[in-house]
């Protein structure tokens, strides 16, 4: 793909960001890019289906509100399945839907760039501080 075709398809995909009327699209791209949803979408990609205490022993750092709040945000949008047992000791289980599944799959390469690019970031950062001290964003 040429520079120039790149560049089209980006616009093409602005302008579709852009021309959201209920914000469903530019919503998505928030909360499924950030840090929690992406680990919760890992975990279960790599893991299966689990109980809300097992995804949380398997993200570092997460709080149990902060994990809830996700789960129910990739809930609503799809990209996770609730599976409720109606136990009498209440059994809930999640596991990514086909949607969430297909994220995963994209976002790999992202993932794999930014480790891959790592170091370029670092010198870069390195640079801007140096040039620019007291100016970090």
């Amino acid at each position: 793909m040429s520079r120039d075709d790149v560049l089209r398809y980006s616009q093409t995909v602005c302008d579709g960001l852009r021309d959201d009327d209920d914000g469903v699209r530019r919503e998505v791209l928030a909360h499924a890019g950030n840090r929690w949803s992406l680990g919760v979408i890992h975990t279960l990609g790599v893991y299966g289906q689990l109980r809300h205490t097992e995804i949380g022993r398997r993200m570092h750092g997460v709080t149990q509100r902060m994990l809830t709040r996700t789960l129910r945000h990739l809930e609503r949008d799809g990209l996770v399945v609730r599976y409720d047992f109606e136990e009498i000791v209440p059994h809930v289980e999640y596991a990514l839907s086909d949607t969430g599944l297909e994220l995963l799959v994209r976002m790999v390469p992202l993932w794999t760039w930014v480790v891959e690019n790592a170091n370029k970031f670092r010198t870069a950062r390195e640079a801007f501080d140096r040039d620019y001290p007291g100016e970090k964003p």
